[in-house]
């Protein structure tokens, strides 16, 4: 199983907005009782390309609506670079967000804790990876 984190850098700080975030950490799930996360790597993310990359806080809102062809194109954009993930775990994503995740099999898994490094963030929501 592959998980995917929305990281700010290669500190493995977590981003806190999904859409945002400057890359997303892809990990490998292994085990059963006793789970276990293995880096596979960094991955860019297009949709940020060019944003300046300080960290889009929960509260930041997406209000484009279908009809913004161009934006809804880059959240799709952004989910074929993780399609081969089975879970995006996220602080915070908008509506365009989940419906580009969905659309590519992505199931997203609300982090509501204080933690900020990644491997940290997936061994507290473990039991959530079925």
């Amino acid at each position: 199983m592959k998980i995917a984190v929305p990281v700010m850098d290669e500190s493995l700080k977590m981003a806190g907005n999904a859409g945002h975030t400057p890359y997303f950490a892809v990990f490998n799930l292994t085990g059963g009782m006793f789970k276990s996360f293995t880096l596979e790597g960094l991955r860019t993310n297009p949709k940020a390309a060019g944003e300046d990359h300080h960290d889009h806080d929960e509260h930041h809102t997406c209000d484009h609506d279908a009809g913004d062809v161009e934006h809804i194109k880059a959240h799709d954009t952004m989910a074929d670079t993780i399609e081969d993930c089975d879970y995006l775990v996220v602080k915070m994503a908008c509506k365009n967000t989940a419906k580009s995740m969905n659309n590519v099999g992505v199931k997203l898994q609300k982090y509501n804790g204080t933690e900020a490094l990644a491997p940290k963030i997936l061994t507290e929501l473990a039991a959530q990876f079925k």
